[in-house]
């Protein structure tokens, strides 16, 4: 996330958003409710949020959805995700406007402007989307932590479109979308360079690297920490210097996109922490190429990265949903600005 000292972790990814347990029952258990059983096995948690995270879906024995009443057996293979709790500390609502796309009682779509953080950590309490959340919906789930209704988040100098819950339900329901990676996302950004291949799939491993924690970094597969992340990408327009790929996540990973584009040469335009605010690829066929690209700078003064698109199941009509927001103003000057250099 760009600022990332005003984001909660540089580390955490959507993936942390969430709880993961996996148990395998005994040989010896005797039948039992799945959800006395999980209240059991998982540390500080109430039946409630376990029959909330039953109903929405989000417990799996044997790979098939179960009711509260199911009863396990020996040798029962349990799978669970919730959402994570947040961690404790006070927000205060704040009267910021919001661009909301959709809203129910159980979801709100919003888009996000650059340059708001996503939600209050240290150094930035104020004026974050959960401020306004707070003051546009009185209560979200979550609401004693920081993180109040959100499964997932995009960085500070990203726009685009992000999902809330706002019932507990709908948080857990998400959460496992999430979790099982149904939801889609689209995100266009306008790269250095254009990549070789048309279109493609890059594959690997993000952690921190170790020159500079704020940043993170592409391993192998093979390589032993870190976590896989997946991104599909397509060149949708090439300006010779630049380019505009689409990029579809797999995954969520921190700094996903941005570290993947890094790694493969192309940093997203204006990108700061991935060495993409620096010219490159010097164009002999643009006259004042320097002064061309300093001006786009001004033009685009944050990583040029907008999330698009998004589409979901309603956690509870079960609708596929689809959202998309065309690119903010300096995104679509950018944009204006390269193409016509192709004239």
């Amino acid at each position: 996330m760009t600022s990332i000292e005003a984001e909660l972790d540089p580390l955490e990814s959507e993936d942390d958003l969430f709880e993961h347990f996996n148990f395998t029952v005994d040989k010896g258990q005797q039948l039992l409710r799945i959800d006395k059983y999980l209240q059991l096995k998982i540390a500080n948690q109430s039946r409630s949020r376990i029959q909330t995270g039953i109903d929405a879906g989000s417990v799996k024995v044997n790979d098939k959805i179960i009711k509260s009443n199911y009863k396990v057996k020996p040798f029962d293979e349990i799978s669970v995700s919730f959402a994570h709790p947040p961690r404790d500390k006070e927000i205060h609502p704040e009267n910021i406007p919001l661009d909301i796309l959709f809203e129910d009682n159980e979801l709100i779509i919003v888009n996000k402007p650059a340059g708001m953080v996503v939600h209050p950590a240290h150094g930035n309490w104020d004026g974050t989307l959960v401020n306004a959340l707070l003051y546009h919906c009185n209560q979200l789930p979550g609401g004693e932590g920081i993180r109040p209704g959100l499964v997932h988040r995009i960085d500070k100098d990203t726009s685009g479109i992000l999902i809330i819950a706002k019932s507990d339900y709908s948080m857990t329901h998400l959460a496992k979308q999430f979790y099982e990676h149904s939801i889609k996302r689209t995100y266009y950004a306008v790269c250095w360079g254009v990549p070789k291949e048309n279109k493609g799939t890059l594959i690997g491993k993000i952690g921190r690297s170790p020159k500079d924690r704020k940043v993170m970094m592409m391993y192998p597969e093979s390589y032993e920490e870190g976590k896989i992340a997946i991104t599909h990408y397509e060149v949708i327009e090439n300006f010779g210097f630049c380019s505009l790929v689409k990029f579809n996540l797999e995954t969520g990973r921190t700094h996903q996109i941005r570290a993947h584009a890094q790694s493969i040469n192309h940093p997203l335009f204006a990108d700061s922490a991935y060495g993409g605010d620096k010219i490159r690829n010097v164009s002999n066929a643009i006259p004042s190429f320097k002064t061309f690209v300093e001006n786009l700078f001004k033009t685009c003064n944050r990583q040029a990265l907008h999330a698009f698109s998004l589409e979901i199941e309603h956690p509870k009509t079960h609708k596929r949903l689809y959202f998309e927001k065309d690119f903010p103003i300096d995104m679509q000057e950018l944009l204006n600005k390269l193409r016509s250099i192709k004239q």
